[in-house]
């Protein structure tokens, strides 16, 4: 999926035919894309705890970007509204997997299934027996230096539910990994 969508990144915008003539091209969105890739794709990661997960979270997020570049591309920080769109994603797949298991188990998950999935290393066993919220404050603002006011953005929490969810985390991952 990637290779396709980037292929057709790469196209001259005569080429594109669903783009309405005398529209456009995105301009920047490939060094956007490509100066923002590998960090969303790492941030991902360390959220789901799954590649593919966060490969098909990551290119579903660029793609709705690229959708609305036109808009985007004038915002203050279109790096904010890609990962406000990737972590969108992961809570919606979230709450339908919960649903869906709900429904087939008659009940909620009794435990945390991301710590069995990722047993290879101490820091992925202690970061996957935190709560995902706790993750993800965790990851935007320790790990790529988001302020608590725009990692606040992207959950779309009060800055404050950031710096709290970040103090857990980090008080529970020190408790997991100190011997």
């Amino acid at each position: 999926m990637l290779g396709a969508f980037m292929d057709r990144m790469n196209e001259p915008a005569s080429a594109v035919s669903d783009r309405p003539a005398g529209a456009r091209a995105p301009e920047g969105f490939e060094s956007f894309f490509q100066a923002e890739h590998a960090r969303l794709l790492r941030a991902l990661f360390l959220v789901t705890g799954n590649r593919q997960e966060a490969e098909e979270l990551m290119q579903d997020a660029f793609l709705a970007v690229w959708e609305r570049w036109d808009r985007v591309r004038e915002m203050d920080s279109p790096t904010g509204c890609l990962y406000r769109t990737a972590m969108n994603a992961f809570r919606s797949r979230a709450r339908r997997a919960a649903r869906v298991a709900k429904r087939l188990v008659g009940r909620t998950p009794g435990g945390d299934e991301f710590a069995a999935a990722d047993e290879r290393d101490a820091v992925s066993r202690a970061l996957a027996r935190l709560t995902p919220r706790q993750r993800a404050a965790l990851v935007l603002t320790a790990l790529l230096d988001h302020s608590s006011e725009e990692a606040a953005e992207i959950m779309n929490v009060k800055p404050v539910t950031v710096r709290v969810l970040a103090s857990q985390g980090r008080a529970a991952l020190k408790g997991e990994l100190e011997p």
